[in-house]
């Protein structure tokens, strides 16, 4: 007798399985289809392994800077293939782990390609290798792949193009690397690969690296790393490949070249929309201005155009991060169980795990002034914060809070300084719960933290 299943997940991502995780904790019966591996681009591809990568950078660049704190170590150095094991290791312990999350949780996982096929009487039919499976509700959370674009002559380079897949894979430093994209991607390899010694180079067609990012605190970052080598060609528009160069156009028109033993296409993301059968359900997708879509189109509840079939992650094509497609999915499985939820994207964390570290959540100052909003800017120096004077001797940081201009409601934190990552969480929840500067200068931060850099710049309100 063919199973019925109450929830059937495209994609074992992070929006993927931690609705099944959710689902079957409540005790829905779900089965999740994955056809690589558990986890996803962001445990497999991204973001775990590229912040293993980027920890070993950064404990080689504590050995080589030890003198600024008393210790001294004699001619510190690296195994470019045990960094690299390493990363694989912590890889395949991560996967290990939501493997046995899914297990716990009674969630059936299919390591194959999941194919719509289209509504039955029982529900949605999908086949997958051999089998086929019905379920009454669904989520698409089938992520997105690198965007690569046709630039003449990309195809004649062979191995030399790598996106953060292959990159993930080499099994040799580069000596010369040239980054096409100064985005977050481009720039967390730029900054691993340089730390380590390769001559990086950033080809960014933006006036700016990082182009969501805070102007104020962008360009510092730009100056820490340029101090540390890397060359950024800001608006600089791609024109070609030839064999291990790239051609671009500077600002003035002028043709310039750079070349590297690998070139990083980092220019970012598309949502994968084909091969899953989602024409054979009529799934409605959101077009750009041009008319070409670019996600499932869905509104606050993750509902898609079709009842009872849900889209999360960067299938959605909108927020394409880890945390926002994890929160996705929970309010999918929630409103599947009937439960009052629905997404919100005033609060998403964004963070750059460079070194030093750079963290935003809510507003920019330039997006206040786009949006025609009354605020004020209050900030301060990293320096503030004893504990991080303690711990990043010669850095440089600065928290920057954005607030309206009458009642200071917070509306966007922006910093630059390590562990601004593990801080930044404050910030999101003083935005989501509408907190004021006084209401946030009444909350007791433990000392000395890094953390209390957001409570001292509440404080310089005028």
């Amino acid at each position: 007798m063919e199973q019925i299943f109450d929830l059937a997940i495209i994609g074992g991502g992070p929006g993927g399985y931690v609705a099944a995780e959710r689902a079957g904790a409540e005790g829905l019966n779900v089965v999740l289809f994955e056809r690589k591996s558990l986890g996803g681009v962001c445990l497999n591809e991204g973001c775990i392994p590229t912040k293993t990568l980027l920890y070993s950078a950064k404990v080689y660049n504590y050995a080589k800077d030890g003198d600024h704190y008393g210790v001294y170590t004699e001619n510190p150095t690296f195994k470019y293939d045990e960094i690299v094991a390493r990363k694989n290791k912590v890889v395949k312990k991560l996967v290990a782990g939501v493997k046995a999350a899914m297990k716990a949780n009674k969630v059936t996982v299919v390591d194959q390609q999941a194919v719509i096929e289209g509504r039955g009487k029982d529900g949605i039919t999908i086949k997958a290798g051999e089998e086929s499976y019905t379920a009454k509700n669904l989520l698409i959370c089938a992520g997105s792949e690198a965007a690569v674009p046709p630039f003449p002559g990309l195809k004649e380079a062979g191995d030399v193009i790598v996106t953060n897949r292959e990159i993930l894979a080499l099994e040799e430093q580069p000596k010369e690397l040239v980054v096409i994209g100064g985005g977050v991607i481009g720039m967390e390899f730029a900054a691993f690969y340089s730390t380590l010694g390769t001559k990086v180079t950033v080809v960014e067609m933006l006036p700016k690296i990082l182009g969501p990012l805070d102007d104020e605190i962008s360009a510092m970052l730009q100056k820490q790393y340029e101090k540390k080598g890397i060359q950024f060609c800001l608006k600089c528009k791609v024109t070609g490949i030839e064999g291990n160069t790239v051609v671009y156009e500077d600002p003035e028109g002028n043709t310039q070249r750079v070349s590297g033993d690998k070139i990083l296409v980092s220019v970012g993301r598309r949502a994968n929309l084909q091969g899953y059968g989602l024409e054979n359900l009529g799934v409605e997708f959101a077009l750009n201005p041009a008319g070409r879509p670019y996600g499932i189109k869905v509104d606050e509840h993750m509902r898609t155009n079709i009842p009872g079939v849900y889209a999360a992650g960067d299938v959605t094509g909108f927020s394409m991060l880890a945390h926002t497609a994890s929160r996705e999915g929970e309010v999918a499985v929630n409103n599947i169980l009937g439960k009052k939820d629905h997404m919100r994207y005033n609060a998403i964390p964004g963070v750059v795990y460079t070194n030093p570290e750079v963290a935003g959540t809510g507003i920019t100052e330039e997006e206040a002034k786009k949006q025609g909003i009354d605020y004020k800017v209050v900030k301060l120096p990293m320096a503030y914060s004893g504990r991080f004077v303690a711990e990043n001797e010669r850095g440089e940081g600065i928290c920057k809070i954005i607030v309206g201009a009458k009642y200071h409601e917070v509306l966007g934190v922006h910093m630059m300084g390590n562990p601004c990552s593990e801080i930044i969480n404050a910030a999101c929840i003083a935005i989501e719960q509408e907190m004021t500067l006084e209401q946030l200068k009444e909350v007791v931060f433990p000392h000395p933290t890094v953390s209390e850099i957001i409570k001292e710049t509440a404080f310089t309100i005028r």
